[in-house]
């Protein structure tokens, strides 16, 4: 025999060895069928062809058998049934959410707004506006206005000055809005409480 007949022999020889222990290595494998009950290697029973639309949809045998014993429970049994799924697949209790309480809290709601409706709404947040400012004070004002700020510097405290009027700070209580402002006129700036 010649070297590259061999060679050629060896390399098929090991191929086939390959791909043979391959299918043996499938078959020792039991894949359960989910079409049918059975257990067996690589089962070959068809698969269901999927519904065409306006077709009703053909469930197996063994689903609608249990379908039909369900039907017959009680529903103690039905509560029973569900308690032991969710255990046995270990499944989280979802919230429920009541259809009911809404309708009756959205009810309460307007009741509350018609009686409390003659009281006068109250405002609790607040804005102070810089609308001017004495020019020969302009470095006071901005030295005051970056300490209000932490996050600004210098040169962004002065072209906030010189971009007047603008609002200093939002959504504050009462007492601080006042206190700003006092601030703000002790150092040559006109403030307004928005």
């Amino acid at each position: 025999m010649s070297s590259s007949f061999s060679r050629i022999l060896w390399k098929s020889f090991r191929t086939h060895n390959k791909l043979w222990r391959l299918e043996k290595s499938v078959e020792r494998r039991h894949l359960r069928c989910s079409s049918c009950s059975h257990s067996r290697p690589l089962c070959t029973s068809p698969l269901p062809l999927p519904a065409l639309d306006g077709e009703p949809k053909v469930y197996p045998e063994k689903i609608t058998n249990i379908v039909d014993q369900i039907a017959t429970l009680n529903l103690l049994e039905v509560s029973q049934l569900n308690q032991h799924l969710k255990e046995r697949l270990n499944i989280q209790d979802a919230p429920v959410m009541s259809y009911g309480a809404p309708v009756q809290q959205s009810q309460q709601k307007d009741e509350e707004e018609e009686e409390s409706a003659p009281a006068k709404q109250v405002q609790t947040s607040f804005s102070i506006k810089l609308n001017k400012f004495d020019t020969a004070s302009k470095v006071k004002l901005i030295k005051e206005i970056k300490a209000l700020n932490p996050t600004m510097n210098l040169v962004q405290a002065k072209k906030f000055v010189e971009s007047v009027p603008q609002v200093l700070k939002a959504d504050i209580g009462k007492e601080e809005a006042e206190e700003i402002k006092k601030k703000m006129a002790e150092v040559g700036g006109e403030c307004e409480i928005e």
